[in-house]
């Protein structure tokens, strides 16, 4: 009788220890997050990542490599939503109005930061209506032209324009973007206010439009424009970061084409509506910034003209609070009226 107790107890024992060991290798798990019993079933149904513009440009291709990623290691269908328009206001808004859940977040780019100094008013606060998650990465722009212009660097371009401005324009994504706004910027500081800006919904459409011949030259970011410079079906001027980039290192830098003060970079960056629960969002921080850190996640990224950034969110806000008030001097000294 004794015995069988005996047994009995240790019994018990092994199965309290199975039980505890079993509890904690489902608290490692990714899909458990290790968030409280409030958060635990997050996510349990479809997380959209809204994109603010048309699919093909660089916010698009972003979202759908890490919509990707982020879907094998969350456990949940993530699926990328495109609501392009109003300069990436409309898409922007729609989020910023979106149910603070977990389960909307929005790919953002420059934009973000451009547009409070471009627009009168916005559907969206940049300080107010979000909670950043991540900053992904970070594209320089390209001014690239079709070879059969015969046109080999900025200066030559610039010449043909100003012999004939009416003859020639200019494809940019939306208003308010960093390559919409450095195209303003070159053709303010060379006097070509007679060459055409064409704005399109987002960047793979204004590159579309050069490889169409439906423009003379594009100003978009390398990352659509990088596989059509490869091949040589266009040609790029120059890029607009601070250094070459690094396997296109016969394009020049804008400075060393001779403009001062040209660095324009698109970034892009995951955020959340605010008021989404802060265990949601540091999870989705954690979880992200872990993809982003991968040695082959990186060269993919790198390979697609994205220079991965991985900095969390708190980083992230510091560069729009930066952004804001630098692209809102750039805007006025460029003479480019509010909207």
């Amino acid at each position: 009788m004794g015995k069988s107790r005996s047994n009995a107890t240790i019994s018990r024992r092994r199965l309290v220890r199975r039980s505890g060991a079993w509890a904690l290798g489902a608290l490692a798990s990714p899909y458990v997050w290790g968030m409280g019993t409030a958060f635990a079933s997050y996510p349990d149904r479809v997380v959209r990542i809204v994109v603010a513009n048309s699919p093909g440009g660089p916010s698009d291709i972003i979202a759908r490599i890490m919509g990707a990623a982020l879907q094998e290691q969350i456990g949940a269908t993530v699926i990328v939503e495109n609501r392009g328009g109003g300069g990436g206001n409309i898409g922007m808004g729609y989020v910023a109005r979106s149910d603070p859940d977990g389960y909307t977040l929005l790919l953002a780019t420059s934009a973000f930061a451009v547009n409070p100094g471009l627009y009168q008013s916005l559907p969206y606060d940049p300080f107010k209506d979000f909670s950043a998650i991540c900053e992904v990465a970070t594209s320089p722009n390209v001014f690239a032209v079709k070879p059969e212009l015969g046109v080999k660097t900025m200066k030559d371009f610039i010449t043909r324009a100003k012999a004939s401005p009416e003859k020639f324009n200019v494809s940019a994504p939306p208003i308010g973007t960093t390559p919409q706004l450095e195209a303003e910027v070159l053709k303010s500081r060379e006097g070509l206010s007679a060459m055409a800006t064409i704005v399109f919904a987002g960047g793979g459409e204004a590159l579309k439009a050069l490889l169409g011949d439906t423009v003379q030259i594009s100003s978009g970011a390398l990352a659509p424009a990088h596989p059509y410079i490869k091949s040589g079906a266009i040609l790029g001027l120059a890029v607009t970061g601070a250094a070459r980039w690094h396997d296109l290192p016969e394009i020049p830098t804008m400075l060393e084409a001779g403009y001062p003060d040209f660095v324009f970079e698109t970034y892009t960056a995951l955020l959340a509506p605010e008021r989404t629960p802060a265990e949601i969002v540091k999870q989705l921080e954690k979880v992200s910034l872990a993809i982003l850190n991968r040695p082959e996640m990186r060269q993919k990224l790198l390979q697609q003209g994205f220079q991965v950034e991985a900095k969390d969110g708190k980083s992230h806000m510091a560069r729009v609070a930066k952004e804001v008030a630098m692209f809102r001097e750039i805007i006025a000294r460029a003479g480019i009226k509010q909207m």
